[in-house]
């Protein structure tokens, strides 16, 4: 299981998810940078920052 806040690259943003797995994480990350964030493509950095913060839940 991995975790992930968006709030952790997004100052202000309380957005978390808890998912399968890293794919299934970004997948869910996209889909809030669309529709609550307004990006509609989400930039090489701003994945690789969000993959810096996926965290293993214990």
């Amino acid at each position: 299981m991995k975790t992930f806040a968006c709030g952790d690259v997004v100052p202000g943003c309380d957005a978390t998810w808890v998912c399968d797995s890293e794919d299934d994480v970004l997948h869910a990350v996209a889909i809030h940078a669309r529709d609550d964030h307004g990006l509609i493509e989400v930039p090489a950095d701003l994945v690789a920052a969000v993959r810096s913060q996926i965290r293993d839940v214990a």
